[in-house]
């Protein structure tokens, strides 16, 4: 048999996969209402069948745990299994959140010490946990915004300014929240120019949203200028913990002006993420905007802890119960077992890995801006341009070596944008592997640039048009063998 079947061509008429006890409780006719008008087209396979097929359909599956995963922005890195594990614990998993508040102590403790920590890497008073993800960190920001200037009856506050190098939420979290989105032009190596930026400064300015260091991986030098600018114009400062990794023990938001934040925890505090989930963005404020948190907020006094959602000023509730709480345990589990000690650590080496990367491969690829990057860089394609071999073709070849490609395309302030993370605990084998593979494929691209061009050979599936299978996807059999 092919091992590389759908399941549904394994399906054999009659095969069953089951055998459950006749029920002992009493059959109740379902309403014809709630029935179907036909069968279900499912395969009939057995237990071993399906076994079979989800671990070989797995195996065609890139992960962090089967080879280097670059993908510049996503701090794609290794999560411990000890966090996962303590996050599956019964004790956990069992709970239920409308249970009396004296019978989950322990995880509130997790919780409320979660938030803590946060806020104090960040430099922010205290956190919410409660948004799912990091855009919905930023709508969560952006309404805390609004909230505050529309309590001070500023109410011509509707501007959001947003760096050309943004990442692409930044925009659409401000329209989202209501605001209209002015863009401010960028140096060349990506900070935000100062001229333009006071160029559009007034008294419609609600805030600014930034990440530093930036998308490009360069640190704002001119941050503390940019936060008096925007402050003395009335609004204020949203950081996009993004790009959190590097600054760890090293920089904190806080202190560099800005007033609201959120967290990916996912990318930075050890929950596998891709794919659509899962995630976490808790959103940190300044002492002046912690009456807007949305609710609940879990808070102590004495030595217990009890769900608060009684603050006229809050913005309101804005996901179930207190957020995605799986994500927090890991975060929590990952923070304890690094220690304050530590976390810079991971700083520094995303930081040296990511120059190690950049220094080794710049005079084969044309680095835009050649100056100490942080956690991230990017590439504008190959040098020699004249083979016509493009950064969508070369990363389509890592694929035939092993390597997810890196981010393609963006930011767009360049033709041919190749963001690289390699992350801080990629060893220096692992670098050097990429290192070569990279520097293979620019070789390739001179001496034989169809084979790049057509690229991948090795995987189970070729070139796909990707706008057409995002637009149009076939995820169904019978569309399939249509």
């Amino acid at each position: 048999m092919a091992y590389d079947q759908l399941i549904f061509e394994r399906s054999q008429t009659g095969r069953i996969g089951y055998s459950l006890p006749k029920s002992e409780i009493k059959e109740y006719p379902l309403d014809d209402s709630l029935k179907r008008e036909k069968t279900p087209d499912l395969p009939e396979v057995s237990e071993f069948d399906v076994i079979r097929h989800f671990t070989n359909v797995s195996f065609k599956n890139h992960g962090i745990e089967t080879g280097f995963y670059p993908l510049g922005s996503c701090t794609m890195k290794y999560n411990p299994k000890i966090d996962q594990d303590l996050s599956g614990m019964d004790a956990f998993t069992g709970l239920h959140p409308y249970q009396p508040v004296d019978t989950v102590q322990g995880v509130l403790e997790v919780l409320y010490e979660t938030q803590k920590m946060l806020a104090k890497i960040s430099g922010l008073d205290t956190y919410s946990l409660n948004p799912y993800a990091g855009a919905h960190g930023e709508l969560v920001g952006l309404m805390i915004i609004r909230h505050y200037h529309a309590n001070r009856k500023d109410f011509a506050r509707k501007k959001i300014i947003v760096p050309d190098s943004a990442h692409g939420t930044n925009p659409a979290s401000a329209a989202t929240a209501g605001f209209d989105v002015v863009e401010v032009a960028s140096n060349q190596d990506g900070t935000v120019n100062l001229n333009s930026l006071k160029s559009v400064l007034d008294d419609s300015i609600a805030g600014i949203m930034l990440t530093n260091p930036n998308t490009i991986g360069m640190f704002e030098k001119d941050i503390l200028e940019i936060a008096r600018l925007v402050h003395e114009a009335g609004g204020l400062l949203y950081y996009d913990g993004a790009n959190l990794n590097p600054m760890m023990g090293m920089a904190r938001p806080g202190d560099m002006g800005f007033d609201i934040m959120h967290i990916n925890l996912h990318k930075t505090f050890s929950t596998p993420h891709g794919g659509g989930g899962p995630g976490s963005g808790p959103v940190g404020v300044t002492r002046e905007l912690k009456p807007y948190l949305p609710e609940p907020v879990v808070r102590k006094a004495g030595n217990h802890f009890f769900i608060d959602q009684k603050d006229d000023q809050s913005i309101g509730r804005i996901s179930h119960f207190y957020g995605n709480v799986g994500v927090v345990l890991k975060a929590y589990a990952f923070l304890r077992t690094n220690g304050k000690e530590h976390l810079s650590e991971i700083a520094q080496y995303s930081t040296l890995n990511a120059n190690y990367v950049k220094e080794s491969l710049k005079d084969t690829f044309k680095l835009p801006i050649d100056a100490h990057c942080k956690h991230e860089f990017v590439f504008d394609g190959l040098i020699d341009k004249s083979t016509g071999v493009t950064t969508y073709d070369i990363s389509k070849r890592l694929l035939d070596y092993g390597i997810h490609p890196p981010t393609m395309y963006f930011p767009l302030l360049y033709k041919e944008s190749m963001m690289i993370e390699p992350v801080e605990n990629e060893s220096k084998q692992t670098l050097d592997h990429f290192i070569k593979t990279m520097k293979i494929i620019a070789k390739e691209a001179i001496d034989d640039p169809d084979l790049v061009k057509h690229a991948p050979h090795t995987t189970p599936v070729k070139r796909l048009d990707e706008a057409k299978a995002a637009r149009e996807p076939k995820v169904k059999f019978k569309d399939l063998i249509a």
